[in-house]
Protein backbone atom coordinates (compact mmCIF):
# COMPACT_ATOMS: atom_id res chain seq x y z
CA UNK A 1 0.00 0.00 0.00
CA UNK A 2 1.61 3.35 -1.02
CA UNK A 3 1.83 6.02 1.46
CA UNK A 4 -0.01 9.11 1.51
CA UNK A 5 2.24 12.19 0.92
CA UNK A 6 1.59 16.16 2.15
CA UNK A 7 2.69 18.66 -0.40
CA UNK A 8 2.74 21.26 1.82
CA UNK A 9 5.34 19.17 4.20
CA UNK A 10 8.20 18.60 1.58
CA UNK A 11 6.23 15.35 0.59
CA UNK A 12 6.66 13.32 3.13
CA UNK A 13 5.13 10.46 3.74
CA UNK A 14 3.08 9.10 6.15
CA UNK A 15 2.28 5.60 6.10
CA UNK A 16 -1.42 4.13 5.85
CA UNK A 17 -1.11 1.28 8.05
CA UNK A 18 -0.64 3.56 11.59
CA UNK A 19 -3.01 6.04 13.04
CA UNK A 20 -2.11 9.56 14.15
CA UNK A 21 -3.03 11.90 16.81
CA UNK A 22 -3.54 15.88 16.33
CA UNK A 23 0.07 16.02 18.62
CA UNK A 24 1.91 14.36 15.64
CA UNK A 25 2.44 11.15 17.52
CA UNK A 26 1.31 7.73 15.79
CA UNK A 27 0.46 4.51 17.02
CA UNK A 28 -0.36 0.39 15.86
CA UNK A 29 -2.13 -1.50 17.70
CA UNK A 30 -1.69 -5.53 17.94
CA UNK A 31 -3.33 -7.61 20.45
CA UNK A 32 -4.20 -5.24 22.70
CA UNK A 33 -0.60 -3.61 23.22
CA UNK A 34 0.44 -0.42 21.00
CA UNK A 35 4.36 1.02 19.17
CA UNK A 36 4.03 4.39 19.90
CA UNK A 37 6.23 6.99 18.18
CA UNK A 38 6.35 10.40 16.38
CA UNK A 39 6.25 11.70 13.10
CA UNK A 40 8.43 12.87 10.72
CA UNK A 41 6.49 15.80 10.17
CA UNK A 42 7.29 16.47 14.16
CA UNK A 43 11.21 15.25 13.79
CA UNK A 44 11.51 17.35 10.24
CA UNK A 45 10.26 20.42 12.96
CA UNK A 46 12.40 19.66 16.11
CA UNK A 47 15.57 19.12 13.74
CA UNK A 48 18.34 16.54 14.85
CA UNK A 49 16.83 14.57 18.32
CA UNK A 50 19.50 15.41 21.25
CA UNK A 51 17.38 13.73 24.23
CA UNK A 52 14.46 12.26 25.20
CA UNK A 53 12.41 11.58 28.47
CA UNK A 54 10.41 8.92 27.95
CA UNK A 55 7.43 7.34 30.31
CA UNK A 56 9.25 4.41 32.52
CA UNK A 57 7.83 0.87 32.34
CA UNK A 58 5.42 0.35 34.27
CA UNK A 59 3.93 3.54 33.65
CA UNK A 60 0.15 4.65 33.31
CA UNK A 61 0.00 7.22 30.99
CA UNK A 62 -3.40 8.96 29.68
CA UNK A 63 -4.73 9.34 26.37
CA UNK A 64 -3.96 13.04 25.03
CA UNK A 65 -2.28 14.33 28.08
CA UNK A 66 1.74 14.96 28.40
CA UNK A 67 4.25 11.92 29.01
CA UNK A 68 7.70 12.92 28.52
CA UNK A 69 9.72 14.79 26.20
CA UNK A 70 11.74 15.17 22.88
CA UNK A 71 14.10 17.76 21.77
CA UNK A 72 16.63 19.28 19.58
CA UNK A 73 19.26 21.72 20.03
CA UNK A 74 16.05 24.29 18.49
CA UNK A 75 13.13 23.17 21.14
CA UNK A 76 11.91 20.41 23.10
CA UNK A 77 8.13 19.75 22.65
CA UNK A 78 5.83 17.37 24.49
CA UNK A 79 5.51 13.80 24.13
CA UNK A 80 1.72 13.12 24.25
CA UNK A 81 -0.07 9.35 24.61
CA UNK A 82 -1.86 8.72 21.92
CA UNK A 83 -3.72 5.44 23.91
CA UNK A 84 -3.97 5.38 27.80
CA UNK A 85 -2.36 2.26 29.16
CA UNK A 86 0.31 0.61 31.23
CA UNK A 87 3.79 1.57 29.96
CA UNK A 88 5.16 -2.30 28.77
CA UNK A 89 9.07 -1.14 27.55
CA UNK A 90 10.71 1.70 26.02
CA UNK A 91 13.03 1.45 23.18
CA UNK A 92 16.54 0.38 24.68
CA UNK A 93 18.16 1.55 21.16
CA UNK A 94 17.67 5.36 21.75
CA UNK A 95 19.25 5.77 25.56
CA UNK A 96 22.56 5.41 23.27
CA UNK A 97 21.72 7.27 20.09
CA UNK A 98 18.40 9.63 20.32
CA UNK A 99 19.14 9.96 16.69
CA UNK A 100 17.52 7.36 15.47
CA UNK A 101 14.30 8.96 15.78
CA UNK A 102 15.31 11.36 13.22
CA UNK A 103 16.50 8.64 10.34
CA UNK A 104 13.44 6.30 10.86
CA UNK A 105 10.56 7.73 13.16
CA UNK A 106 8.21 4.73 11.83
CA UNK A 107 10.10 1.98 11.87
CA UNK A 108 13.86 1.52 14.47
CA UNK A 109 12.83 4.76 16.01
CA UNK A 110 9.46 3.71 17.84
CA UNK A 111 9.46 5.70 21.32
CA UNK A 112 7.18 3.12 23.96
CA UNK A 113 5.25 -0.01 23.83
CA UNK A 114 2.03 0.16 26.07
CA UNK A 115 -0.87 -2.55 26.94
CA UNK A 116 -3.88 -0.35 25.58
CA UNK A 117 -6.73 0.44 27.83
CA UNK A 118 -8.39 3.34 25.53
CA UNK A 119 -7.58 4.99 22.36
CA UNK A 120 -8.15 8.80 21.96
CA UNK A 121 -9.58 9.25 18.68
CA UNK A 122 -6.67 8.55 16.59
CA UNK A 123 -6.63 9.90 12.71
CA UNK A 124 -6.30 7.89 9.51
CA UNK A 125 -2.98 8.87 7.55
CA UNK A 126 -5.31 10.72 5.01
CA UNK A 127 -6.86 12.98 7.82
CA UNK A 128 -3.46 13.71 9.68
CA UNK A 129 -1.61 14.63 5.94
CA UNK A 130 -4.80 17.01 5.60
CA UNK A 131 -4.31 18.30 9.36
CA UNK A 132 -0.75 18.81 8.50
CA UNK A 133 -1.56 20.42 5.08
CA UNK A 134 -4.53 22.52 6.23
CA UNK A 135 -2.00 23.71 9.28
CA UNK A 136 0.78 24.22 6.95
CA UNK A 137 2.76 22.36 9.68
CA UNK A 138 5.88 21.22 7.94
CA UNK A 139 6.02 18.19 11.03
Amino acid sequence: MTPVTSPRAGALSVPRHLRYTWDHEWLIVDGGNATVGVTAFAVQALGEVAHLRLPAPGAWVEAGEACGEIGSAAAVSAVYAPASGEVLEVNPALADDPGIVNSAPYTAGWLFRLRVENIAGALTAEAYAAYCDTRGDRR
